[in-house]
């Protein structure tokens, strides 16, 4: 089993912890059990040096490590470009076989935008255009649209983005075969779009602290050099991807977070797509674009597919357990005390028997992985910008202590 997270962030993106760097990264790659990285801001100057300096290279083409950790070079970008006469804003993953690639990727599109005011960088050029440079410079280089049901920023997000991919890249696109769902939605709802039946769905983290790595990831069979990962997405040839619950994403329903109003599709529509406190249309999140595009009812599965398991981060179970805040000290011991003892939370989910676990972890904890792993839990959806909120039902207390994850 070899776990990678493809789209991560350092610490020179907005809104990111200082402690996203090598070693803050590395550590809790460890923590979490995933074995492989996207390095993430591979455009912006700084970051690119810090890890052409550390990164070694191994034995397989394009996979770089770190005291243990091996990394791919990846980054983020956002194009804004019209099509149509209307502004679409689009955010594309990047992946690139070797630094030399990467640099001359560097040197075309600072002409588009201010690499080092982000490492997310802005970017006025059509994503049609931005996957010609890659190609242009990188044999085996590819892109990968990045979650893409957000509202603003996406490829079929409900503000900026497109009702087909082939609006937005083309002749070229035929040379895309993966896309990234994001954490407010998952495979199953993808599927209900017969369209992206051949790409493969990939599920990253988007982490901008160390702590939410591996929160989405993909589990593959062994490890692979670059030319072996774009034949596996090719053929969907991986084992299966770990998903957020997708109610908890930060725009699954619809709504407006400053009037605390939170609609399903249905209500949205009865309400005439406007918010009944201050009138003004709801912020269209991602259950209901998957509504509008799908053409399968739920549930339908596509001919070939990659299966994937929901879960919570192990923390998040501890601190509803507690009934603790997550940052709290109590939870943070806790936490690190199971993995010292034990080894990586996927070791937890995915390797150990249950049954070893008994003696090993505290039984309210246990029980609540278990009911985790089940998909026992109670969700309150999240909406225009808001992460949803998680209740794991706790069977060992009464009805009275059961406990809100956050």
């Amino acid at each position: 089993m070899y776990i990678a997270d493809f789209h991560i962030h350092s610490k020179y993106s907005r809104a990111t912890s200082k402690d996203m760097e090598l070693d803050g990264i590395t550590k809790w790659a460890r923590y979490k059990g995933v074995n492989l990285l996207g390095t993430g801001d591979i455009t912006h100057f700084y970051w690119f040096y810090e890890l052409k300096r550390n990164l070694k290279e191994t034995d397989r083409f394009g996979i770089y490590n770190y005291k243990g950790i091996d990394f791919i070079l990846t980054g983020e970008v956002c194009n804004i470009f019209e099509y149509k006469g209307i502004t679409k804003k689009i955010h594309n993953i990047v992946f690139f076989s070797n630094f030399e690639n990467a640099e001359k990727f560097n040197k075309i599109i600072e002409r588009y935008g201010d690499l080092n005011s982000d490492g997310r960088p802005i970017l006025q050029i059509e994503a049609k255009e931005l996957l010609k440079i890659v190609n242009e410079v990188d044999d085996f280089g590819f892109i990968v649209p990045a979650h893409i049901w957000t509202p603003h920023f996406s490829l079929f997000g409900s503000n900026s983005g497109f009702d087909d991919i082939e609006e937005c890249f083309g002749e070229l696109t035929e040379e895309i075969f993966a896309l990234e769902t994001g954490l407010s939605s998952d495979p199953e709802m993808n599927w209900r779009l017969s369209k992206l039946d051949r790409f493969s769905l990939i599920s990253n983290s988007d982490a901008h602290s160390p702590s939410k790595i591996g929160r989405e990831a993909n589990i593959f069979y062994d490890k692979f050099d670059f030319k072996g990962l774009i034949e596996i997405l090719k053929n969907k040839k991986f084992k299966m991807t770990i998903e957020y619950f997708p109610e908890e994403g930060k725009y699954h329903y619809d709504g407006h977070r400053n009037c605390k109003v939170c609609f399903s599709p249905e209500e949205t529509r009865k309400n005439n797509y406007l918010c009944p406190v201050c009138g003004r249309k709801v912020t269209i999140g991602v259950m209901h674009r998957v509504e509008i595009l799908s053409d399968r009812k739920n549930k339908e599965r596509p001919e070939k597919y990659v299966p994937f398991k929901k879960i919570v981060p192990l923390d998040q179970i501890i601190a509803s357990v507690m009934n603790k805040e997550l940052s709290s000290q109590i939870v943070q011991k806790t936490y690190f005390e199971i993995i010292n003892k034990i080894g990586s939370e996927f070791d937890i989910f995915f390797k150990i028997d249950e049954n070893e676990l008994d003696n090993k972890i505290e039984k309210r904890i246990l029980e609540g992985i278990k009911n985790v792993k089940k998909g026992n839990v109670i969700i309150k959806p999240g909406y225009d910008g808001e992460f949803g909120k998680v209740e794991i039902k706790i069977g060992l207390s009464k009805s009275k202590d059961e406990l809100s994850l956050f």
